[in-house]
């Protein structure tokens, strides 16, 4: 059964300094970004279900209203 969840890894003091050492590191990750529309989000949600992913998905709200 899949599962949508979020995780709180530590607050935003914890959060910032793990930001900076990959940012000076160069540590990226691999995802795989959806336009936040309610079509794209239905298409992602739907390939949740299906097991059809390969990467996390992250909603691109920043350009979700340009």
């Amino acid at each position: 059964r899949p599962i949508i969840s979020g995780s709180a890894v530590g607050g935003m003091k914890e959060t910032q300094e793990m930001l900076d050492f990959c940012a000076q590191h160069q540590i990226t990750c691999d995802i795989e970004l959806i336009k936040a529309t309610p079509e794209a989000i239905k298409t992602a949600f739907d390939r949740v279900i299906k097991a059809d992913i390969k990467y996390r998905f992250v909603l691109d709200i920043i350009n979700a209203f340009k």
